[in-house]
């Protein structure tokens, strides 16, 4: 079985996060795959950050959805990096993307981005809204779609199978061997988030993951001799 190292909105824990600097900096650590987030700006663009607002991780205020395209250029989003667009970081990178859909209206566009350029195999969608993983494997025919949570009941995997994902992304300080072995006896794999000490990575062993998210270059190195 192939384990995971999935860049958390780049390298996040030494980059800016969801800049093109932290996904250059995953790609060049070597990381399997690299997670970004997605939201709609006012005027429509794909645009990557993970909050709705931009007030943590600019030098603006105010909502991404309350902003044009070109007010969000204007942003520094950390150390003179500006706020991209899904597109540049397919451009960007060559490295297989994890896109989470954090406004459920994004997903159609991201749809049609992913139709237009033939993205099925490189780009996995995520989303902690079941109705977005529903609708983007509606529009994109073979997409990998994961569904996302940071506290669950007792039926998160008849969930993930109800929407049709492949993988559940949970809250690793949450996850217990009961939930991946339910989820592994249905088909589906599971990653834990986010891993970023030691201590983390021996609970992914222990509870037999399939993956990992985090923020750090270093963790890469250190799962491929713990888990």
């Amino acid at each position: 079985m192939t384990f995971l190292t999935i860049g958390h909105r780049g390298v996040m824990g030494v980059e800016p996060e969801n800049t093109l600097r932290s996904f250059v900096r995953a790609e060049q650590a070597g990381m399997d795959a690299i997670e970004l987030d997605l939201h709609l700006s006012k005027d429509g663009a794909l645009v990557v950050m993970h909050d709705p607002a931009v007030d943590r991780t600019t030098d603006g205020r105010g909502l991404v959805s309350a902003k044009t395209l070109a007010e969000l250029r204007e942003l520094d989003a950390g150390e003179g990096e500006r706020v991209p667009v899904f597109e540049e970081v397919l451009d960007a990178v060559g490295s297989p993307l994890q896109a989470e859909i954090k406004d459920v209206a994004a997903a159609r566009a991201l749809a049609e981005v992913m139709l237009r350029r033939d993205l099925a195999r490189r780009v996995e969608v995520s989303s902690f809204h079941d109705g977005a993983v529903a609708e983007i494997a509606q529009l994109v025919p073979g997409v990998r779609t994961v569904l996302i949570a940071g506290r669950w009941g007792g039926d998160v995997v008849e969930r993930a199978k109800a929407v049709g994902a492949a993988t559940l992304a949970l809250n690793i300080r949450r996850l217990t061997l009961e939930v991946v072995e339910q989820a592994h006896e249905e088909g589906l794999k599971v990653i834990g988030w986010v891993v970023n000490t030691q201590d983390h990575l021996r609970l992914v062993r222990a509870l037999g993951l399939d993956g990992a998210t985090t923020d750090y270059p270093e963790i890469r190195r250190a799962g491929r001799f713990t888990a």
